[in-house]
């Protein structure tokens, strides 16, 4: 990154081509560079949307709050959207809150992002979700997913997390927190 470029985020967004919302990435493109964000790029086609941060800015939740209203004028549906940095990225790719012999016992493992960490009642409604098959880890905004069946074989979901904990957030695998984390790191020289 140079000494004049602008530290580059990624909006993570929610119902983007699941649940038959499709849309292709060129079109999230526009819709977030008509939301005024410069250097839109995207990473896979499930919403992770990585732009440079505006000048000046301080505070994610009224820039999280514009890219929703622009995907929701353009697409015609509500777009839960959670902003990350560089270095929370990076961090939650690297503080899996699992041990080694739990992970490699998991069929999958992923990330829910979440707007703000959980309260105290969150966090035992969250506790009441954990299974023998779907064990949940809160740490900071982020709620840590290993599923010891295939995902869609779980009775867990984001939208029972959803319910439950009466949050909103969206999901990702490891595996995509890593490359975004990657990605993230090059451009800005981590």
């Amino acid at each position: 990154m140079g000494a004049d470029s602008a530290p580059r985020l990624v909006a993570f967004l929610r119902a983007i081509n699941v649940g038959g919302h499709v849309i292709t990435m060129d079109r999230l493109r526009q819709i977030v560079e008509g939301a005024g964000l410069a250097g839109v790029a995207t990473y896979i086609a499930s919403g992770n949307v990585l732009f440079d941060a505006p000048r000046g800015l301080k505070v994610f939740a009224p820039l999280e709050r514009k890219i929703a209203a622009a995907l929701h004028k353009g697409l015609g549906y509500e777009v839960a959207t959670f902003i990350r940095t560089a270095g929370e990225v990076s961090e939650a790719a690297a503080k899996v809150p699992f041990t080694k012999r739990e992970v490699e016992g998991f069929a999958a493992l992923s990330v829910a992002f979440l707007a703000a960490p959980l309260g105290v009642s969150q966090k035992k409604a969250l506790a009441g979700l954990v299974t023998e098959v779907d064990q949940l880890k809160p740490q900071g905004r982020e709620i840590y997913w290993g599923c010891r069946v295939k995902q869609s074989d779980s009775k867990f979901s984001n939208a029972v997390l959803e319910r439950k904990l009466g949050v909103e957030a969206t999901f990702r695998s490891i595996k995509t927190v890593r490359a975004v984390a990657e990605r993230l790191a090059r451009s800005v020289g981590l």
